[in-house]
């Protein structure tokens, strides 16, 4: 048995650090260096979606219905990966109108309806009540659990009386808290750094122990994950109760819950608190988007094997308690007690932020609206109020959490911890329509919402709350069995004869069924009024942020009312704030009533603040035509400038196009024209030489016959000169024109090397240049055409010789083997060529002018065609050819790939 003191030490111990680092964030706000700032915060804040419920339930319900405990969890998930369409518009409305809770944001998106936005808090309070009950009854479970191992603990937990209830003194230390660092500001659309820090604390206190229970579980009360499913696997019952046919429902079952955990994690106080109320930055949305769902997934993790090892070594003890009993069972101390402060972290979490949500919603839609209605609360009652509306919060926290411990008390046994958890999910999910639909949809009206929502939370009352009290004998329990006065049809669990479905697919299916026909019914035959058109046009076109127009209102008032409203709610700093300055009883302008309307819906709710607003403004607010006409209008202007920008860069492109083209016109113009001109030049030369020799040898009837026959080998040099530039014009049109034909075959490109040095060896004497060779491969066997590779090689050593040095010019030829090419390198010990000149050398008819010794070398006779040819035979042939400086002699290199020929 543990020591209790240790245990109650460790627990307000942790509650005592979460006070600090409330503390500390709440300090750092005042510094201007906030906390919540990071978007990794948020996403872990976002976590208290992973209540006690998660800790100890989702094991529980692993044992029961197999795999479906994932479903809650997929659902958050889906909702997560909708975030850019539905979070970060409801983020954008709530900071535009200043909302502080789901109730607030739904009352005001149906005209400010103060009877909305109270029943939607009348429902959350019910609603929600038997989740935070949840939380308390985890703490006490566990913490019996801790205390008593082995022995059983319904003895103990029946005998405890309220004032030695852990859990009731757990529930007042976290009032305290909740009091100290939630309601430290009354403009509740304020952030709470310090409680944002705390739960985003909580988040990595929770997953940390869990993940280490887990662990523990695999590898060290078994071998290892293989062992642990291997025995489990050896079991029959055990492989039954994880089937997926385990889930009550069948996939109707599975659809069920999917759809409930989406629904309710949109639609929970706490979630709603976190996601939008407390959200500084809608880009924040974008990592939660994804670091949620992974916090999400190792939460998970061990589920499932920590529920196949306590049904193996625990048996029939409470599945609920695996997570806890587990290590206890192995006799350890510090592991369970790690685990009891992931519970607690778990359990208090959700407390804090749900009831900080609630108590929010008790007095802005409930509490307040009453006290407006008394005289003594009028304008012209002078004093601050600002004390009595935190005071007001403050109790309401203290109540909520009275209440969450009463139904813990009473009713915390006729459920499981995930079944309560799912009562309260039905509960949230009733606001799904109103807040859905009034997003999206301008039509819907205030008529069919509270219609929508009555009738919703009738049936989810009936058919999921009622029973819980049945089961505690708070009720006859024919109630769930035969139905009330015998009546069969109903039966809360089988409404109508709907029977063979789950409990909580069955009450959301006739609650949600009868929510949303009410609200899409009513509103089709309804009218709005004009408030509630424009708040609808504002919702519906909230992420249209220039859509949004800048004040609402065009009645008169002056400065100095609004100074006195503000100065009686918020006080003298909030006042000096909102109007910063200016002649008291000068005339208002609309958007400082807005303004105006805006703070006051922070502290006390929109409609609150609406009513407050007109009280002292003499005049209507902005028509609906005004609005509709301010949104429209400038909807058109946007979508007007829109295309207009649209057409704008498209005709820049074209324009651009245009300019490119007539460029590429123009250099083509300009090639034509050189080439031309070179073409002109180089027939010209041979030309003009057979002419003139053969004039020569016409008229010079008295010519020896050596220089006759000298004069004749001119005219035959240059007339095969003449016929190669012609052929090399026709092989660069078919290569241009796609018509070269090639006849590819297996050859020795080693063998081709040698006889293109064969070829060039005596006129590269001539010229003085010395020829070297490297050939590697005794073989080197490519695909190409003989004639046309033959060609090439040749055209590189003469290139080569043209550019080598010209004292002691030297070419080199190397062929070695690269990966599954072979290449053949061919360079020079010239000048080399210019890094911006390396792949002009293969434009048509250029020509490169090399500086060497500071005087220009003579342009080398050629072309200039030799190069492209080349390179197209290459590409033609599957190869590449290219200049690089030559590694061995100093200058360019001009290197040729073709990859290697198959056996066949």
């Amino acid at each position: 048995m543990r020591s209790e003191a240790v245990i109650l030490a460790a627990a307000f111990g942790y509650l005592a650090l979460l006070f600090l680092i409330a503390a500390w964030g709440d300090r750092r706000a005042s510094q201007g260096r906030s906390v919540i700032g990071s978007p990794t915060v948020y996403a872990l804040s976002i976590a208290v979606y992973c209540t006690a419920w998660t800790f100890y339930g989702s094991v529980g319900r692993a044992t029961t219905q197999g795999a479906s405990f994932l479903l809650i969890y997929l659902g958050p998930t889906l909702a997560m990966l909708s975030a850019p369409f539905i979070l970060r518009k409801m983020v954008r409305v709530a900071s535009d109108q200043r909302l502080t809770s789901i109730a607030d944001f739904i009352s005001a998106r149906y005209g400010k309806s103060r009877v909305l936005g109270a029943l939607v808090a009348l429902v959350a309070l019910v609603g929600i009540t038997p989740y935070i009950a949840l939380q308390l009854k985890a703490i006490t479970l566990s913490h019996a659990v801790l205390v008593s191992y082995p022995a059983p603990i319904e003895l103990q937990l029946a005998e405890e009386r309220f004032w030695v209830d852990k859990s009731f003194w757990v529930a007042l230390v976290l009032a305290v808290f909740i009091i100290l660092f939630g309601t430290r500001h009354l403009d509740a659309s304020e952030r709470h750094e310090g409680m944002v820090a705390a739960i985003a604390f909580e988040s990595l206190v929770k997953l940390v122990a869990f993940i280490s229970v887990g662990v523990f579980t695999v590898f060290v009360l078994f071998n290892g994950v293989g062992d642990l499913f291997a025995r489990a696997g050896a079991d029959p019952q055990l492989r039954q109760a994880l089937d997926l046919s385990a889930v009550d429902g069948g996939a109707l079952g599975w659809s069920g819950l999917l759809l409930l955990a989406f629904l309710a994690f949109l639609t929970l106080p706490r979630q709603f608190q976190v996601l939008v109320v407390e959200n500084v930055d809608e880009r924040h949305l974008i990592r939660a988007s994804w670091l949620f769902p992974l916090y999400l997934l190792a939460i998970n993790l061990f589920v499932i094997p920590i529920a196949l090892a306590g049904m193996l070594l625990l048996g029939g003890s409470d599945p609920d308690s695996f997570v806890l009993t587990l290590p206890l069972s192995a006799g350890l101390e510090a592991l369970p007690l790690l685990v009891f402060i992931g519970g607690l972290s778990a359990a208090t979490g959700m407390v804090i932020v749900e009831t900080i949500a609630l108590s929010t919603m008790v007095s802005n839609q409930l509490i307040m609206p009453l006290l407006l209605r008394s005289p003594r609360w009028r304008l012209e009652s002078r004093g601050e109020l600002r004390g009595w509306l935190l005071g007001i919060r403050r109790v309401a926290i203290l109540l909520i959490l009275l209440l969450g411990y009463l139904y813990h008390a009473l009713l915390g046994d006729a459920y499981s911890l995930v079944t309560i958890g799912l009562v309260s999910f039905a509960a949230a999910a009733q606001f799904a329509p109103a807040l859905l639909l009034g997003l999206y949809w301008r039509g819907a009206n205030r008529r069919g919402a509270i219609t929508g929502l009555v009738l919703g939370a009738m049936v989810w009352a009936y058919t999921l709350l009622l029973p819980g009290f049945a089961q505690s004998g708070w009720l006859p329990l024919s109630l769930i069995e035969q139905g009330p006065w015998g009546l069969d049809w109903l039966r809360p669990y089988a409404l109508l004869g709907l029977e063979g479905w789950d409990i909580y697919t069955h009450s959301l299916f006739w609650s949600l069924g009868l929510n949303l026909t009410a609200l899409v019914g009513l509103s089709l035959f309804g009218r709005q009024s004009r408030l509630e058109q424009t708040q609808a046009a504002l919702f519906t076109g909230a992420l249209r942020r220039d859509a949004m127009p800048t004040s609402l209102w065009q009645g008169q008032t002056s400065r100095g009312e609004l100074r006195d409203l503000l100065t009686r709610y918020l006080g003298a700093k909030a006042a000096t704030r909102v109007l910063e300055g200016g002649d008291d009883d000068r005339p208002a302008p609309p958007a400082l009533i807005a303004r105006t309307e805006r703070a006051l819906a922070g502290a006390l709710g929109s409609a609150s603040a609406r009513v407050l607003i007109n009280s002292v403004v003499r005049g209507e607010a902005l028509d609906l035509e005004a609005v509709l006409r301010i949104l429209d209008t400038t909807s058109q202007t946007l979508e007007y400038n829109r295309r207009l920008k649209q057409k704008s860069e498209e005709l820049a492109r074209i324009g651009e196009e245009l300019r490119g083209a007539n460029e590429r016109l123009r250099e083509l113009d300009r090639l034509k024209d050189e080439f031309v001109a070179m073409v002109s030049h180089e027939l010209r030369t041979p030309l003009t030489s057979i002419r003139a020799f053969a004039e020569i040898l016409r008229d010079g009837k008295d010519l020896p016959d050596a220089k006759r026959e000298q004069f004749l080998e001119v005219v035959v040099q240059e007339s095969q000169r003449l016929s190669r530039l012609i052929e090399e014009i026709l092989d660069l049109a078919r290569l241009e024109s796609g018509r070269l034909t090639l006849n590819p075959q297996r050859l020795d490109l080693a063998a081709l090397a040698r006889h293109g040095l064969a070829a060039v060896e005596r006129l590269q004497a001539e010229r003085g240049v010395t020829l070297e060779s490297a050939i590697e491969p005794g073989e080197a066997w490519v695909m190409g055409d003989p004639d046309r590779l033959a060609q090439v090689i040749i055209n590189l050593l003469d290139n080569a010789g043209k550019f080598a040095d010209d004292e002691r010019p030297r070419v080199r030829l190397t062929l070695s083997r690269h990966k599954t090419h072979y290449r053949l390198a061919v360079e020079d010990n010239g000048p080399g060529i210019a890094e911006a000149e390396r792949e002009r050398v293969f434009e048509k008819f250029h020509q490169i002018k090399q500086q060497q010794g500071g005087k220009r070398r003579h342009r080398p006779k050629g072309s200039g065609l030799g190069l492209p040819i080349s390179r197209g035979i290459v590409a033609h042939l599957g190869g590449r050819l290219w200049v690089e400086p030559a590694p061995t002699l100093g200058g360019a290199c001009l290197i040729m790939e073709l990859p290697e020929a198959l056996d066949d």
